[in-house]
Parts: structure tokens; sequence; C-alpha cells
């Protein structure tokens, strides 16, 4: 065997090793861009179901906002109705409670005892 054909056999097992290589290379490439498609598809999917989940998000707020303000306003009502039964009906008529409260006692033990009357005749 001459030098030049061991050169030659060695660049030809060179030239197979590293064709070998290539096509390896090349075949992990094509499978990493297919499962880089189907992440791809599937970020795609779910950026829209964020987009969805965002807009129900979006109007549950919404409601929320309005249920609040309507309580807020509700509240304003109570307390303008609270002060307007306080001032008008509480503060005037407290004058009267040292008259009142033990003659609603009186009636209330008068009720009670006749509830027991019937209560013990049934």
């Amino acid at each position: 065997m001459t030098l030049n054909q061991a050169l030659l056999l060695v660049i030809t097992i060179t030239v197979v090793v590293v064709a070998v290589y290539l096509v390896r290379l090349f075949a992990q490439l094509r499978r990493t861009a297919t499962e880089g498609e189907k992440a791809l598809a599937e970020f795609g999917e779910l950026a829209r179901h964020l987009q969805e989940l965002d807009r129900v998000v979006k109007h549950q707020v919404e409601e929320l906002g309005l249920t609040i303000a309507a309580s807020k306003k509700a509240a304003v009502h109570v307390a303008e109705a609270s002060a307007l039964i306080t001032t008008k009906f509480v503060r005037p008529s407290s004058k009267f409670l040292p008259l009142i409260l033990p003659v609603a006692q009186f009636v209330w033990r008068q009720i009670g005892k006749r509830k027991k009357e019937r209560d013990h005749v049934k």
C-alpha cells in the first residue's frame, strides 16, 4: 500500500464518519424543530386561553365595581336614614323614656304571665 492509498483510505474513513455524524445531527435538528413547532402551537393556545381568562376577570371586576358602588350608595342611604331617625324621633322622644320604659316592662310582664296561664290551661 502506497502513501497516497493510505491517505485516501484515511480521508475516505474521515468523510464517512463526518457524513454519518452530520446525518445524525440533521435528524436530531429535525426532531428538535418538530418539538419546537408543537411547543409553539401549545404556547399559542395557552395565550388564547389567557386572553379569554383576562376578559372574564375584567368583566367580573367591572361587575364587582358596580356592586361596590351600589353598596356604597345603600350605606349612604342607611346612614342618612339612621341620622334622620335619630335626630327627628329618638332624641326628641328620649325625654319620655323614663316614663315609657317602666310601663313597657309592666306590659311585657303581663303578656308573659297571660301566655303562661294559657299554656297551663291547655
